[in-house]
This record gives C-alpha cells, sequence and structure tokens, in this order.
C-alpha cells in the first residue's frame, strides 16, 4: 500500500531568532565574590583582610546564647572532692576542644544548668587534657554527659542529641 505523502513545507518568510539583548554592564563581568565592594577581589584571593563588622547598638538588646560560666572545669585533682563528694547530683560533660558535636551539646548544657541551678551541679571535662578520667569511665568517644549521684555514676547520654533526652536522664537521676 503506497504512503501519502503531506505536501511539502512552505515558509513565506525567512525563521528568525530574537536576537539577545546586551547585558547591562556590571553583569558583563564575571562575578567574583569580593569582601571589599569597593576595591574587588581577584581570584585567588591574596588579601587577608576583611571588612570589620560594625559594633551592635547599644540601644538593641543582646542575647547572651552560651555561657561558659555556667559549667566549671574538672580536672583528675579536682575530680574527687566536685564530682564523687558532691551532696547533690552531679552532670560531667566529657568533651574535646576540636569537637564540633560538643560545642552544640555545650549548648545545651548551658540552657540545662541555668534551668536546674541548686538542684545539679554542671561541670565539663576536656577528654585530651585528662585521658585518666575518661578511660575510668570507658569514654570512648566524645561527647558524652555522665550524671552522678551519690558519688556514682547513674545514668549517661552518649552523643549529640536533643535537650529533651538530656532532661529525661536527669529527671530520672533526681528521682532515684
Amino acid at each position: 500500500m503506497p504512503m501519502a505523502s503531506s505536501p511539502p513545507l512552505s515558509v513565506s518568510a525567512p525563521l528568525s531568532l530574537p536576537l539577545p539583548l546586551p547585558l547591562p554592564r556590571a553583569l558583563q563581568r564575571p562575578f567574583v565574590f569580593s569582601p571589599n565592594p569597593i576595591r574587588p577581589a581577584s581570584f585567588p584571593f591574596h588579601s587577608r583582610t576583611f571588612p570589620r563588622v560594625p559594633s551592635p547598638s547599644p540601644h538593641l538588646p543582646l542575647k547572651l546564647l552560651c555561657s561558659r560560666e555556667s559549667k566549671a572545669p574538672v580536672t583528675k585533682e579536682s575530680w574527687e572532692k566536685s564530682i564523687l563528694k558532691s551532696e547533690i547530683p552531679v552532670l560531667v560533660e566529657f568533651y574535646a576542644s576540636w569537637c564540633g558535636p560538643c560545642r552544640m551539646v555545650h549548648r545545651v548544657i548551658d540552657e540545662i544548668s541555668a534551668e536546674y541551678s541548686g538542684k545539679l551541679k554542671c561541670f565539663v571535662l576536656n577528654t585530651d587534657n585528662d585521658s585518666e578520667i575518661a578511660e575510668d569511665y570507658e569514654i570512648k568517644a566524645v561527647p558524652v554527659v555522665l550524671l552522678f549521684k551519690d558519688g556514682e555514676k547513674r545514668d549517661s547520654v552518649v552523643g549529640t542529641m536533643p535537650k529533651e533526652f538530656y532532661v529525661a536522664a536527669i529527671e530520672r537521676v533526681l528521682k532515684s
């Protein structure tokens, strides 16, 4: 069976595509991030100067998100007196200065130490400086939070957890 042929395509006017509009002058050069918009940087960056961050207005209230004063550091010299002979329950955060997740736990423990002030003492122990204590409690990785009551370990939270995990462990220790 012969195939039906379609009529030839005829174009009455030549086909033309719209020409691109010229780019504004600012967009004609490649974008390179520069810390100083007045003096654009070239790639690679050789300058180590960065713009000054404006100081906050004295009229704006500042909220302190993380305070290192709410937790006291503990060492092997002060361990027995501060932790084992404490009359109230104690929370000890085992951390390392190079540990990113430990910084997140710091913030949570700072909030908890303010909320449980008078009911719970909070301490931090740098495992790099006092590895003997970390070994005694079999701390293999950081962050780890141990809870002590009457001189003995009662509970622990391993890793970076939501605040509710730490609060639940604290409440269990306070009720025991």
